[in-house]
């Protein structure tokens, strides 16, 4: 039996690894960073508005090259975003804005892993609470990861902030999910 169910489920699979790694490597290197880049430069809203855009470009084609959105799917992912953004806009520090984004991309892959693997056949009990579960798991490990590393502790606001991305953009991806199927049910009846 095959470890994956599809070529596209090995290839998210692989994705979720190659992120998880940037982010653990890094872990330790978050404040030489920072000052490598200059504190002005982070904090910047152009430097903010071209991550935010750099994010829409990782996004799209990952979730949605290969289907076509209704006019209400596209409404309701443009609110999404919107208050995702505002919400990346008001965090005080690049660090905990860098959490949304991380752990936002690490639970929307692995949701995407799961629905894939379940699409195909596999068996996959509840993919969006197991995908939300792994995500908040993997987060933890994050902080864990850093109770070990001289120059870092173990941040339970942190461990708050790869929560609160998870469970937005899982959230987010079952509302997408339940909107899909009502407007194919309506299409349907017309």
């Amino acid at each position: 039996m095959a470890i994956f169910s599809s070529k596209r489920e090995r290839r998210i699979w692989l994705a979720v690894a190659i992120v998880l790694a940037g982010i653990y490597a890094t872990l330790g290197q978050t404040p030489a960073i920072v000052a490598a880049l200059g504190t002005d430069l982070i904090e910047s809203a152009e430097a903010n508005l071209v991550f935010a855009l750099l994010i829409l470009l990782v996004v799209i084609p990952v979730f949605f090259v290969d289907k076509r959105l209704a006019r209400l799917e596209i409404a309701v992912g443009i609110g999404i975003l919107a208050v995702f953004l505002l919400t990346w806009l008001r965090l005080g520090s690049w660090e905990e804005r860098t959490h949304l984004f991380e752990y936002a991309l690490v639970a929307a892959l692995v949701h995407e892993a799961l629905l894939e693997r379940r699409d195909n056949g596999g068996r996959v009990p509840a993919p969006t609470l197991l995908a939300l579960l792994m995500s908040l798991l993997l987060g933890l490990l994050d902080e864990t990861i850093q109770y070990l590393l001289p120059n870092r502790v173990f941040d339970p606001v942190d461990v708050a902030f790869n929560s609160l991305a998870a469970t937005v953009i899982i959230g987010s991806r079952w509302l997408f999910r339940q909107l899909r199927a009502w407007v194919e049910r309506r299409r349907g009846r017309v």
